[in-house]
């Protein structure tokens, strides 16, 4: 079997009127993130990294807008993205993501995520936080972002 490294990044804007999902997990906040879909940066992140990995399509070609996929969760699409993966001969090695953002803080929030996600992976997904100390559109709380790796097993 072969190792194959991959990545993913996301990037949402808060919107009022939504909830903040993060990581599949539900986080307290003023606003959520818009999005076609939920706006979980951290599972879409996630999905497109072992996507990359895979050699499979990124999350934008398997979800695309419109009504079929309107407000899908992140955890729905990591589960879609794990049943593909593992459709086509490959077992995830292990996940992980860094979410950007100066509020809200994660660190309550990460124990929740990284079970989730790892639940839904069957494998092991990780997850850290950082701010760009008041740094450009993020800095100044307008989002979140995430970048994330992935590393899976296969053909």
């Amino acid at each position: 079997m072969g190792v194959r490294v991959g990545t993913g990044v996301d990037a949402h804007r808060f919107g009022p009127g939504r909830p903040l999902m993060l990581g599949t997990v539900l986080v307290e906040h003023d606003e959520g993130l818009v999005g076609h879909s939920d706006g979980d940066v951290i599972a879409h992140a996630v999905c497109d990294a072992l996507l990359a990995a895979s050699g499979q399509p990124d999350i934008g070609v398997l979800f695309p807008g419109g009504p079929e996929w309107e407000g899908v969760t992140g955890a729905r699409m990591l589960e879609i993205v794990v049943e593909r993966i593992r459709g086509a001969g490959f077992a995830i090695g292990n996940a992980h993501a860094v979410a950007i953002c100066e509020q809200p803080r994660l660190a309550p929030h990460r124990e929740a995520m990284v079970r989730s996600m790892s639940e839904i992976a069957g494998a092991p997904v990780t997850v850290h936080a950082t701010t760009t100390d008041g740094l450009g559109a993020l800095g100044r709380g307008e989002g979140v972002a995430c970048h994330a790796v992935a590393l899976v097993e296969g053909p």
